[in-house]
């Protein structure tokens, strides 16, 4: 009895610590922490902020270690900044702008979101600053008006960066009075970035102790080995993120113009219409966001009403040719803000290209102005007919396989004779004798 209990109580030992062995990995997985992880390239826009929101939350809900910003950008409108600081200051969890990748830059409105955040890296051959106020239009503001943008910046930027120190405090400043920026290291010894990390493999493991103040608490990051979670934009987000591109604003709006003026000049389709309006609504969305100057976009318009005009009163191009500087000084100017630019390259060659396809247009119209008409009373003129009764001077001719009243103009016309239309009266030609041997066709009808 008691071999037997030993036995058992034995197998029971060795049953649990199998099953300790088992649960030990599982939960260690479960103590591993997660760091969310969201990409920002580009301009800021809505887009970006309504990104930017969802990330926090979702960080939030999930009980994520931190959040970190991937940042490349060259700035973006003021009041969309000042939205996605103020979601960076009521968050709940941690916050980290990363400026990165290599050769990336946290310009403009990324400087503002850069010390916002509780912490900030940047990756080498990385920069900072450049944060004066422009008017997003690219139109120079007034005096007084840019006074307030900037001390109204100034104040911003400076509460931002106190908890980094003085030199940071004054560096800050001067990022936004006279558009100061500094590279990765010159940031880390003002303060104003936390760490130098040369991808974030590197930054997850340096952020690990470190102490930062979310609200009113003060919360120790515990992120080594922790597990990295990428949220991507939606499919939404990344199509509307896409559009808000200059470039693609850009071929928009032309490819919405053209196929429009397509529609115009041959209805019934439809399918030109529908698509040129869709691209016209993208592009005007885009617009919107990226704060066009209407200038340029009065420029473009113009351009197109003379490309028009030379179609419907052929100028022998001088309409074409002066609508395409019109389309290229526009596209210039269009978006002349410093973080929203169409590619001059790609200015030039649209311009170009529309060009070259408006002055074929305009060379077909005028060859078909210049071609003696072939249909109608105009088209029988020149035409050779076979005179079926003698003409002195009336009588009838054979032409395109009917009868027709003819005059003759030069003397007496014999039946059987070819005869050359000089004029067409309604339903009566005129005709004169052609010095001719009668042809094959005429020899059938005299038989007959």
């Amino acid at each position: 009895m008691h071999s037997r209990d030993s036995k058992a109580l034995a197998c029971y030992l060795a049953l649990v610590l199998m099953l300790a062995l088992s649960f030990a990995p599982a939960a260690g997985a479960q103590g591993a922490s997660q760091v969310d992880v969201l990409t920002v390239e580009g301009a800021i826009t809505p887009i970006v902020a309504s990104y930017v929101e969802r990330g926090i939350e979702t960080a939030e809900n999930d009980g994520s270690a931190c959040l970190i910003i991937e940042l490349d950008t060259p700035g973006g409108s003021v009041q969309v900044t000042e939205e996605i600081v103020q979601r960076m200051k009521a968050a709940t969890v941690p916050i980290v702008i990363y400026v990165h990748p290599q050769g990336a830059k946290a310009a403009s409105a990324g400087t503002f979101l850069a010390l916002a955040a509780h912490l900030a890296a940047m990756a080498p051959s990385t920069r900072m600053g450049a944060a004066h106020p422009v008017d997003m239009s690219g139109e120079a503001m007034p005096e007084a008006m840019e006074a307030k943008a900037v001390n109204d910046a100034v104040a911003l930027v400076k509460g931002l960066a106190q908890p980094r120190g003085p030199d940071a405090v004054a560096w800050a400043e001067l990022a936004v009075r006279e558009s100061s920026s500094i590279t990765e290291q010159e940031a880390l010894e003002l303060g104003v970035i936390d760490f130098i990390a040369r991808d974030l493999t590197a930054l997850v493991e340096a952020m690990d102790g470190h102490e930062v103040v979310v609200g009113d608490q003060t919360v120790t990051l515990s992120t080594r080995g922790a597990n990295v979670n990428r949220l991507p934009m939606n499919a939404i987000e990344g199509f509307l993120h896409t559009i808000t591109d200059p470039n693609i604003a850009f071929i928009l709006m032309t490819l919405g113009l053209n196929a429009i003026i397509l529609e115009l000049s041959q209805p019934g389709g439809y399918l030109a219409g529908v698509l040129g309006a869709i691209c016209l609504l993208l592009a005007l969305f885009s617009l919107g966001v990226l704060s066009v100057n209407w200038t340029g976009l009065i420029f473009i318009v113009l351009a197109f009403v003379l490309l028009i005009a030379d179609v419907k009163a052929p100028t022998h191009g001088i309409l074409t040719a002066l609508g395409v500087i019109s389309f290229i000084l526009g596209s210039m100017i269009l978006f002349s803000s410093p973080f929203a630019r169409v590619s001059v390259n790609l200015v030039v060659t649209v311009g170009v290209t529309i060009g070259i396809f408006f002055a074929f247009v305009v060379a077909k119209v005028f060859g078909a102005h210049q071609r003696r008409p072939t249909t109608g009373s105009e088209g029988l003129v020149g035409q050779l007919a076979v005179a079926r009764s003698d003409l002195d001077p009336t009588g009838t001719v054979f032409l395109k396989g009917e009868l027709w009243e003819a005059i003759a103009t030069e003397g007496v016309v014999r039946r059987g004779e070819q005869v050359e239309v000089t004029e067409s009266d309604g339903f009566k030609l005129r005709v004169r004798t052609v010095v001719a041997e009668s042809s094959s066709e005429q020899s059938i009808v005299q038989r007959k």
